[in-house]
């Protein structure tokens, strides 16, 4: 014959296996009230066919009832992150949708100089004797070199560039590239850089809202470096 403690052991196992891990979606409602009643039925039936000559051990129940609370404890912390996850993820995208419209610096390397204008930045770990960007055209070629001089903290350094070339003239309106080096105490370093675009869309997801920055392509918001 199966004894009563087996099953409403069988019970206790299954629950915990369906949710023994805090990041799955916890289980409705119903779903934990109804293995509550299964639980407590099981124990009933324990204890009114539990033969006297060998009663029931009264730590076996009390361990079944603290491990169904402890289940029970979870789906509800489950229930509560999941909410809380949803609120955040809908915030940060509401939050990302101001952002439409205005120029933002993103990972990257591009430069587009539009009427003798572009706009770059670059990332600092550490301050900088000296900073300087090298632009080069589409086909690998040095236009011009930028000396943005010491800075003195970490961050986001942005720049300008006016179309100005190595040898005096105006670089045509295209897509260029560029790169960056920085030199501190003797020691050279490149450092990471930063290309401007303009949010044109914003597009919610479950990990997060991603920005569209025109032909740079989709971001998440943490990528956003500066808003300009």
């Amino acid at each position: 014959m199966t004894t009563p403690i087996q099953s409403s052991a069988s019970i206790i196992a299954a629950i915990n296996a369906a949710d023994s891990s805090l990041g799955k979606k916890a289980p409705a409602p119903t779903s934990s009230a109804s293995s509550q009643s299964q639980f407590l039925t099981m124990l009933t039936a324990q204890l009114q066919n539990q033969d006297p000559t060998n009663p029931m051990d009264n730590a076996q129940i009390t361990s079944q009832m603290a491990a169904l609370s402890t289940v029970t404890g979870i789906n509800q912390l489950n229930t509560t992150l999941q909410a809380l996850s949803d609120s955040m993820a809908l915030g940060q995208s509401v939050s990302a949708a101001s952002l439409i419209g205005h120029g933002v610096l993103v990972p990257g390397s591009a430069l587009n100089l539009a009427s003798s204008q572009a706009v770059g930045g670059v990332t600092l770990t550490q301050p900088a004797d000296s900073l300087n960007v090298t632009i080069k055209d589409s086909a690998g070629n040095i236009v011009n070199t930028l000396q943005l001089g010491a800075q003195t903290t970490a961050g986001v350094v942005p720049f300008a560039w006016n179309g100005s070339t190595a040898s005096g003239t105006t670089a045509p309106d295209g897509s260029y590239t560029f790169t960056a080096q920085a030199v501190l105490s003797g020691v050279t370093s490149t450092p990471a850089t930063v290309a401007y675009g303009t949010v044109n869309a914003v597009t919610p997801g479950k990990s997060g809202a991603t920005v569209n920055v025109g032909q740079l392509g989709g971001f998440a918001l943490s990528a956003v470096q500066q808003v300009m």
